[in-house]
């Protein structure tokens, strides 16, 4: 039996929204996943019919299987938004034939193909949820073959069954569709250069869907549109967060500024209407995004963990009203891409904030992308990530946190 090339038809995803304005960023991280899907190979027929006629007979009939189901189980790192590794296992099915001749008889064989790989993968985000994959590694397969004949034909392989292991290549192409931070759909062609159990080598194509996770990633994929400066859930509202003495000092490596409350400017609450709770002004504390993540990625560092560790712990005892999370970007990349990563830091931040106590109903993200500079061209020259203009633009990179509440 051998492998011939074979055309594989995929059905093409449904996939809404392809008009997003966003790139989806692979963070460097653990994944794992599973994929089911049909395999397909050519049986060469014209050998087997040349064997039965060297033997003396006619072959009358042959009925083949080549398209069998396949299955595999995977993990990998992906490295950066780009670049992965992946090992895994699968199983490419069972593929046979059955040829009757005149003289009665009859010769039939089957071979069934499973092994492991491991392949450097790919990945080009094309918008918020898409991805194009590209994939190429090696193959270690175990091909399992049995073969019977019966009436007035020989076997021409001499043995009942035999095993065969060998070395070979694979390639693959494909779509991702991001379902959340944490879990991905794709759908792939996979080529396997791959040996049978009697010493030909040949292809065997496959079309799978397999379903991924991230590990450690957010499961929500939350965009929140708000206004700068104002907390949802309480609009123009410029109450603060009390620290020791009224207001709260920013954690170390982060800068804070703050705006008067009414109280603070002076206006006296209406003797009709009982006193409110004393209130601080409003506390905004920016912190820097090189500190918190490295660069280009959106995974906290345990430097960045310690900053808003520090920064919850000011928020004990208060009763806080609102805490909107900003998330901003430099201009280096695509402007699509520049807002969800801006966004993914923001969904970073709000998740370890409420890993630290922070009630997760006060907490709005957004993402300003590389809308809101602090720096000028004029200040940072040219448009290649030069270490240069990577340290120009480092302020540009930061997450801006402000938090409102009273006593």
């Amino acid at each position: 039996m051998t492998h011939a090339r074979t055309s594989v038809a995929l059905a093409c995803l449904a996939l809404g929204g392809l008009a997003t304005p966003a790139a989806f960023a692979q963070d460097a991280g653990w994944y794992a996943g599973a994929g089911i899907g049909s395999a397909a190979t050519t049986v060469d027929d014209e050998r087997i019919r040349n064997g039965l006629l060297n033997q003396g007979l006619d072959p009358v009939s042959m009925a083949e299987d080549e398209r069998e189901a396949a299955y595999r189980l995977f993990g990998g790192y992906q490295f950066n938004r780009h670049f992965g590794v992946e090992a895994g296992w699968f199983d490419l099915g069972r593929f046979g034939f059955a040829a009757s001749t005149f003289p009665a008889g009859q010769l039939t064989g089957d071979v069934r193909m499973r092994g492991i790989n491991l392949d450097l993968v790919g990945s080009w985000p094309l918008t918020e949820r898409l991805s194009l994959l590209g994939r190429a590694g090696l193959i270690y397969a175990q091909s399992r073959g049995s073969f019977g004949a019966a009436g007035a034909v020989s076997n021409p392989y001499g043995v009942t069954s035999r095993s065969e292991r060998d070395w070979g290549l694979k390639l693959g192409a494909g779509i991702g569709w991001q379902l959340s931070p944490a879990w991905q759909l794709r759908a792939e062609l996979e080529r396997y250069r791959i040996s049978d159990s009697v010493g030909n080598k040949g292809n065997v194509d496959v079309a799978s869907i397999s379903l991924v996770y991230r590990f450690g990633a957010s499961g929500s994929m939350q965009r929140v549109a708000t206004t700068p400066g104002a907390v949802p859930g309480s609009p123009g509202a410029q109450t603060g967060v009390p620290g020791a003495a009224g207001t709260m000092s920013p954690p170390p490596g982060a800068a804070a500024s703050t705006a008067p409350s009414p109280a603070a400017a002076g206006t006296a609450p209406s003797p009709s209407t009982a006193p409110a709770a004393p209130a601080a002004p409003t506390t905004r504390v920016q912190f820097s995004a090189d500190a918190l993540f490295d660069f280009d990625q959106a995974t906290l560092r345990p430097e960045g963990q310690r900053q808003l560790d520090a920064f919850a712990q000011r928020l004990r005892g208060v009763r806080v009203d609102g805490v909107l999370v900003t998330g901003h970007s430099d201009r280096i990349g695509s402007t699509a891409y520049n807002l969800r990563l801006s966004e993914r830091r923001a969904a970073a931040v709000q998740a370890h904030l409420v890993q630290a106590g922070v009630a997760a109903a006060t907490i709005s993200i957004r993402g300003a992308g590389e809308t809101q500079p602090v720096t000028t061209p004029a200040d940072c020259k040219g448009n290649q990530p030069t270490p240069a203009l990577v340290a120009c633009l480092q302020p540009d990179r930061r997450v801006e946190v402000e938090a409102t509440g009273t006593r």
